[in-house]
């Protein structure tokens, strides 16, 4: 990378510090139908951003929000093609009361840049932009050739995202992938995720009497819902914590030696894992660290119970009605379509007599792990060096990131996952931030990626 590049990001940081901020001020909310007009401003602000950076910017009509698209195609067919996706849209900042500054109205203390999407994704989305214009404005070019796909309904599910890529397939063939909507380490340990897990999401609802029952009158003469329901569940674990599900690990893909050593060796405390969640102890499959269960081992969690009477004090029913929402966390060979049908089969050969089963499958990814030796990974490496002073550590994330599958099946390419943000800068939750360093290290670590990527075709 040309010393006039970072020079253009150290005398223009203010202003591209500004242009965050005036990101953050628009209430880009896709969950709430009252925010339609500011997700159509928060749209016409990225393409506005795009094409005063040099790109060729287009917003493209969906049957939801905007895309925005942003290309530069003149590096020549030898220079490698990178696809850069963020999202523009931003989780609803409930609870209000629970912030010390408004969520949109973005506020810097202590180095931090307070507002809801700070970090998911605002501000890691425009590092990758600021460094493209950067290199277009003090050189005329960029190394490699550019593709910049911004979507409006990452955090509603994405529902439009993988039809318009799917019409996009040939035009917008890329050799390599690049998202920051990940985290550092920790902070001053940046990292390069190379895995990511799966996930299949179901609910499970029982019915049994045709009203709710006075329980001294009709107790223990009818199947409780409820009763069947959590013994229903309960089935689903053993005592050493592993999913009972028939076929649940058959493909499961176990971790290496290697990988083993490289996540002991990361500074993580259990003391400090446990007081920061003010739990005793924790649980889950037995011979498995915390790291390795969060990370790469696949896992079932009840995400909520719901049947009888929630009111004060007592009412005594047998009730109608039980309900529970199941996630499962899978790892890479796991099919969701598989498990989730096998899960369903379980619960039906366990449901007692005197209630009806409704299983309802609402929706599934498989898990991803890339190959960290390959020549991609090694130029982020470099790049990330370069910009943070010292190399990034390889870790797993334990969550989903559909996008990275769909463009694993549309276009046939891995992704960088390059995250500048931390754990612990509260995305989703009041009082969202992201390190105003770690915003312009992540931006220079942009920046010298794209001359890594370029130095690929002669080294």
């Amino acid at each position: 990378m040309t010393g006039s590049v970072e020079e253009y990001l150290n005398q223009h940081k203010d202003r591209h510090l500004n242009l965050l901020l005036d990101l953050l001020r628009i209430p880009s909310v896709s969950a709430d139908s009252s925010h339609r007009q500011d997700m159509r401003k928060a749209a016409d602000f990225v393409r506005s951003a795009m094409e005063k950076a040099g790109l060729t910017a287009l917003l493209h009509e969906t049957a939801g929000f905007p895309i925005v698209t942003g290309c530069w195609r003149e590096a020549g067919a030898d220079a490698p093609t990178v696809l850069i996706y963020g999202h523009y849209d931003v989780q609803p900042p409930d609870p209000l009361n629970e912030w010390t500054s408004p969520p949109f109205a973005p506020d810097i203390r202590d180095g931090k840049i307070y507002a809801r999407g700070a970090t998911d994704d605002k501000g890691q989305m425009l590092t990758h932009l600021i460094a493209i214009e950067a290199w277009l404005k003090t050189t005329g070019s960029l190394p490699v050739n550019v593709i910049m796909v911004v979507e409006g309904e990452e955090e509603v599910g994405s529902n439009n995202l993988d039809l318009f890529l799917e019409s996009k397939r040939e035009e917008y063939a890329c050799d390599i992938a690049v998202i920051s909507d990940t985290s550092m380490y920790a902070q001053d340990m940046p990292a390069i995720t190379y895995g990511l897990r799966g996930i299949l999401a179901c609910e499970v609802l029982l019915t049994g009497p045709n009203r709710d029952l006075h329980s001294g009158v009709f107790g223990g003469a009818v199947t409780n819902p409820i009763n069947a329901l959590v013994k229903m569940l309960a089935s689903l674990h053993d005592e050493h914590g592993r999913v009972t599900v028939p076929g649940f690990y058959e493909a499961v893909v176990s971790l290496t030696d290697e990988e083993r050593g490289q996540f002991a060796a990361l500074p993580f405390s259990q003391e400090e894992f446990e007081r920061d969640l003010q739990v005793k102890g924790t649980t889950g499959e037995y011979g498995f660290s915390t790291p390795e269960r969060r990370w790469a081992r696949p896992t079932l969690d009840l995400n909520g119970i719901k049947g009888g009477y929630q009111g004060e004090g007592p009412k005594t029913i047998v009730p109608s009605k039980a309900s529970a929402k199941i996630t499962c966390r899978l790892v890479p060979n796991q099919n969701p379509q598989q498990l989730t049908a096998a899960l369903r089969q379980h619960l039906e050969a366990v449901c007692p007599p005197g209630v009806r089963m409704e299983f309802k499958d609402f929706h599934g990814c498989s898990g991803l792990v890339f190959n960290t030796s390959g020549p991609y990974f090694q130029a982020a490496t470099s790049a990330i060096e370069k910009a943070f002073g010292r190399a990034p550590v390889f870790i797993r994330e334990g969550g989903s990131i559909p996008v990275v599958a769909s463009l694993k099946h549309i276009f046939n390419v891995e992704t960088l996952l390059l995250g500048w943000g931390l754990n612990s800068d509260n995305l989703h939750s009041p009082n969202e931030h992201f390190h105003q360093r770690n915003f312009e290290r992540g931006t220079l670590a942009s920046a010298h990626l794209f001359s890594e990527l370029a130095a690929m075709k002669t080294s």
